[in-house]
């Protein structure tokens, strides 16, 4: 077996939000990202000059969730205990708005040209995006809709919810599968990139693999953290994913093997100090972006070295 070193060094500490930020997103430039959070500041954010984020939206209550439509170039940000809002980015241009829930939006995704918004009261929202009009409401539990990925690849929508199970729907929002092997709230949901693997983790701190071409069978369950695990994100080519939590750490892990190569945290790699909530791995410059209850991001280099 061939082992991996794997080489962190940590870039950058970008601070400016005055309270936890609960989310990351990418854009159509690989150096451009966007963050939110509890102080309901949306900014933007160059990779290529870091030290300062640009605000381009300011929403009057905390945001969990935002969502790039590349094929509009828009954002889609989820304001609590209203509904969301589309804008324009670079202008700041409110394109439109739908009063879509009193509750609170969890995530937000896309599909086609829909928009899959989840909510604290249980229901999944499919959106068409061109006039902000609902398409589709189901109200699938009493507790959280917290999570969401989707499979084009066979056109399925995962949703992973506070009841701790895990719902797959077609792209009509009809209920496909049930999985109940969580023991508490699924927060995070991520397909693999080539759609071969769902992966899977929440409140428990247990990290679990789907195999999804043999209807979601369980392929592999491991005890990855202390704490609730809050987000999974693979790294673009599939090889490595990494998971953050609230235990305050990121563990990198090989994919393949699902094997813990390296924990990042505060002593050894000038972690966070409060809980990891977001992770998004960059391509640019293979670049590994965390957000924090702590209010501020960080920036890593990941090197993963052959050794024999």
């Amino acid at each position: 077996m061939k082992m991996i070193k794997t080489v962190v060094k940590k870039i950058n500490t970008l601070t400016g939000h005055n309270d936890s930020i609960y989310t990351l997103e990418r854009s159509a430039e690989k150096n451009i990202f966007y963050s939110a959070g509890g102080d309901g500041m949306v900014a933007m954010w160059d990779l290529d000059s870091p030290d300062t984020g640009r605000l381009i939206a300011h929403s009057p209550a905390s945001v969990y969730a935002i969502h790039y439509f590349e094929k509009d170039n828009a954002l889609i940000i989820g304001q609590n205990f209203f509904g969301i809002h589309a804008i324009d980015p670079h202008t700041k241009t409110k394109a439109r708005a739908l009063n879509l829930t009193s509750a609170a939006i969890f995530d937000i995704k896309s599909y086609h040209d829909q928009i899959i918004v989840s909510t604290g009261d249980g229901s999944i929202f499919v959106v068409n995006y061109e006039d902000l009009q609902i398409v589709k409401h189901v109200k699938a539990s009493n507790k959280s809709a917290r999570t969401i990925a989707v499979n084009t690849a066979i056109d399925e929508i995962a949703v992973g919810f506070s009841d701790n199970a895990i719902r797959i729907y077609d792209g009509g929002l009809r209920l496909k599968k049930e999985i109940r092997e969580h023991t508490n709230s699924v927060f995070s949901l991520n397909y693999s990139p080539d759609f071969q693997y769902l992966l899977s983790a929440g409140r428990d701190a247990r990290l679990k693999a789907w195999d999804v071409q043999a209807n979601y069978e369980l392929s592999e369950s491991i005890v990855a953290h202390i704490y609730a695990i809050n987000h999974i994100a693979y790294r673009p080519d599939g090889k490595y994913f990494v998971t953050g939590s609230l235990d305050k750490s990121i563990k990198v892990w090989d994919a393949g093997s699902l094997r813990l190569l390296k924990v990042i945290d505060k002593a050894r790699h000038a972690g966070h100090g409060s809980s990891v909530n977001k992770l998004f791995w960059s391509d640019y410059h293979d670049q590994l972006i965390a957000c924090s209850d702590d209010r501020t991001i960080s920036i890593w280099d990941l090197k993963f070295i052959e050794e024999r």
